[in-house]
């Protein structure tokens, strides 16, 4: 996959301008929408395409509560990125590319079709520039079962392990303890899903077995990510909110 310029030499509350003056200015333009359509028992598909100035594409695909989701673009337009908008969502994005190099991997949080929205920066699109990319989409795990079914209270969540962990949602408030589920796909790869304590989620990914982003939308208002180790335990902080996970939550063992 290309490398993108270092979008961490912005500040987050910068970037979080960009995002929103995107949604507002441009959510109602010149959008195009593309429904993705997975081959039979094909978990992935790719997909290649050209925009220009103002142009933007929505690639709409149908996944479920559960299931892991993992899509990345490869461009060599430095100024094309994508966002993700949750089903029902048209303008605010729950994952936002140019804060994380166009590359998205996480356990979906609700049922639906989600939006898969290309687009270019705002200076580049005002500058009529063309981008070509290539998009891979995957989608892997089984579906929960159908509600109403026996099966569909403990199968709502397919995780590899769950647990708790140590965790405070608010600035000087002592630590609690959070549900979490873990998917593990090796080599230390791994995405956890926390319920913070207002009943929200907040997933965290780990690649090699370090956490490397949270899923930090403009409705968290900007908060900066950061890690620390201590030991076995990877200390979190996104804005207010503070998590202590061990490696063997991410790794197992």
């Amino acid at each position: 996959m290309n490398r993108f310029l270092p979008t961490a030499l912005l500040a987050p509350m910068t970037l979080s301008l960009l995002v929103a003056a995107f949604d507002t200015a441009r959510a109602g333009g010149d959008i195009r929408t593309e429904r993705i359509h997975f081959a039979k028992g094909a978990t992935s598909t790719v997909v290649e395409g050209t925009i220009s100035g103002n142009q933007i594409v929505d690639y709409v695909l149908g996944a479920s509560k559960g299931q892991s989701m993992n899509v990345s673009m490869a461009t060599r337009n430095t100024a094309t990125y994508f966002n993700i908008l949750a089903p029902g969502e048209t303008e605010v994005a729950f994952f936002n590319g140019s804060m994380s190099e166009n590359q998205y991997e996480g356990v979906l949080p609700t049922t639906g079709d989600y939006r898969i929205r290309v687009y270019m920066m705002r200076s580049a699109a005002r500058r009529n520039e063309k981008a070509d990319y290539r998009l891979e989409m995957i989608v892997t795990g089984k579906p929960p079962a159908a509600a109403g079914s026996t099966a569909a209270a403990d199968n709502s969540q397919h995780y590899d392990a769950k647990g708790k962990v140590p965790c405070a949602q608010y600035k000087g408030q002592p630590m609690g303890q959070c549900d979490f589920g873990v998917t593990r796909t090796g080599n230390g790869n791994a995405t956890v899903v926390i319920t913070r304590p207002d009943g929200r989620n907040r997933t965290i990914v780990f690649v090699g077995a370090r956490a490397t982003r949270a899923d930090i939308s403009e409705a968290d208002g900007g908060a900066a990510f950061s890690v620390q180790r201590e030991g076995d335990l990877n200390l979190i902080r996104v804005g207010d909110e503070r998590y202590e996970i061990p490696d063997a939550a991410v790794s197992g063992g």
